[in-house]
């Protein structure tokens, strides 16, 4: 029966309905719920995370009690509350500049700093610490930030600098910077292992973490995060000091909440390049 451009019909082998629009009954490509390897796949490498492997096997003869106390330990293992990723690109810099340390926060950089501290601040949420790239444009983006959450501790990490992290796809122009997609990638991709995980099962409550860095990791780490295609990565766009937020969840889901979020800044103070 057609309704509204639409037909549902009945699969009668399983007795369940589908609507016309899909095409394919099993998912194009699956979840990997193992995507940062919390479940061990062998013996051969300890996984300090698997409450599978946390806790102590059971022998032949173990009797029901020893049973009941193993499960028990298996559920004390295993994680219970959930990471919230909050990714935050530096403001404007001159990016004309050669060196590095020249390539700081224009007035107007520094003032969508601001708003973007002011917006954390206004959130209300328990952060837990600010981790900055050592880009001069990433750290001083993060110090004015941090002058509004001041309790936070402030890190640093060469992990989170920019770089090339893959070849995008569809490839654009003649830019094939083959040698920084070789060393950017990999550290970028490490830095992506570093903080992107389901939480411990020693962690009692939500956690909420700041990474202030650039436009290509944050790309990069939301293609990762969401199992999407990683070259993809250029076809997103960031403005300047947006907030991008990604959540993962116990039982390894991830949900993108933020995508370059920069509402809260007046239309005149909203940038890209």
């Amino acid at each position: 029966m057609a309704f509204l451009g639409y037909i549902i019909y009945e699969k009668k082998q399983k007795g369940i309905v589908y609507a016309s629009w899909t095409t394919n009954f099993e998912p194009s490509v699956k979840w990997d719920n193992n995507w940062d390897r919390y479940i061990q796949i062998d013996l051969c490498t300890y996984n300090k995370r698997d409450p599978e492997f946390l806790v102590k096997p059971l022998n032949e003869s173990a009797t029901d009690d020893e049973k009941e106390e193993r499960k028990m330990n298996k559920t004390k293992a295993t994680p219970t509350v959930t990471r919230h990723i909050l990714m935050i690109r530096h403001g404007q810099y001159y990016d004309d500049a050669k060196e590095d340390a020249a390539r700081i926060l224009t007035p107007l950089g520094r003032e969508q700093a601001e708003l973007t501290g002011k917006r954390l601040l206004e959130m209300n949420l328990p952060f837990t610490k600010i981790v900055s790239s050592t880009m001069a444009r990433a750290i001083e983006t993060s110090h004015i930030i941090h002058t509004f959450l001041p309790h936070l501790p402030l890190e640093q990490t060469d992990m989170l600098r920019e770089g090339a992290p893959i070849p995008p796809e569809p490839p654009i122009g003649g830019w094939k910077p083959e040698k920084n997609f070789y060393e950017d990638g990999a550290r970028i991709e490490a830095a992506f292992r570093k903080y992107f995980h389901r939480a411990d099962a020693k962690q009692t409550s939500d956690s909420y973490e700041i990474l202030v860095c650039h436009a290509n990791v944050i790309r990069y780490f939301i293609c990762r995060a969401l199992q999407l295609p990683p070259e993809a990565w250029l076809r997103l766009s960031l403005n300047h000091g947006s907030i991008t937020w990604i959540t993962i969840r116990p039982t390894g889901r991830v949900s993108l909440m933020f995508l370059g979020e920069s509402g809260y800044m007046p239309i005149e103070k909203i940038s890209r390049m």
